[in-house]
């Protein structure tokens, strides 16, 4: 595909580069874009500038927060001694699209994967035990994708976690095994969530 434009063929790669589009849905995002007012413009480039420069993690959970606390972390109505340990903030999202969750969430920033040379010492775990040790916890609820990767995620962390008085929980297999979290329907999360099971090595 020649583009007669070496700035509107720059503008291609870089929306291509984003998961999931490829260069034909790229050009037309961005032949789109040109029917735009120079403003408006304006206003979609400074909304990313205003996002990567303004958007933090949160120092209790890891959740995207514009402070330093996230509104979650943050809610007294929630229930902070059951604590949902999540791969990434996608999972988080979608728990809460089902409205059936009021407990604390934490965000592990990924997975155990040998394959992707991510180790134990690549994730926020050290945080968790903390939170398991400081906190009044009653319950941790293990919400990793059902894979080989999440179940070894999940056995890593019960080792970790043993001794500790505290009910360990895992989703019930209502997501199916090999589904990521993030792609289930809402009606399945809930029901794994609320049927969720004490997790068993």
């Amino acid at each position: 595909m020649k583009i007669p434009s070496k700035y509107i063929e720059n503008a291609v790669d870089q929306i291509s580069s984003l998961p999931g589009i490829g260069k034909r849905t790229a050009l037309r995002l961005v032949l789109q874009l040109m029917t735009r007012s120079k403003e408006e413009i304006e206003d979609f480039s400074n909304a990313f500038t205003l996002m990567k420069a303004n958007v933090k993690k949160c120092n209790t959970c890891g959740n995207i927060s514009d402070i330093e606390l996230c509104t979650i972390c943050s809610n007294t109505t929630r229930d902070n001694s059951l604590i949902c340990v999540v791969e990434d903030v996608r999972d988080i999202l979608a728990i809460e699209a089902t409205e059936s969750y009021k407990g604390v969430y934490h965000v592990l920033g990924g997975i155990i994967s040998p394959m992707d040379g991510i180790g134990p010492n690549d994730l926020n775990i050290p945080s968790l035990i903390q939170r398991a040790q400081q906190e009044p916890t009653k319950e941790i609820i293990f919400a990793l994708s059902a894979t080989m990767e999440g179940d070894t995620t999940n056995f890593f962390l019960y080792r970790k976690l043993q001794g500790l008085d505290i009910s360990i929980s895992t989703l019930s297999r209502g997501v199916s095994v090999g589904a990521e979290l993030q792609y289930a329907d809402e009606i399945t999360l809930s029901r794994s969530l609320i049927n969720r099971q004490p997790f068993e090595v």
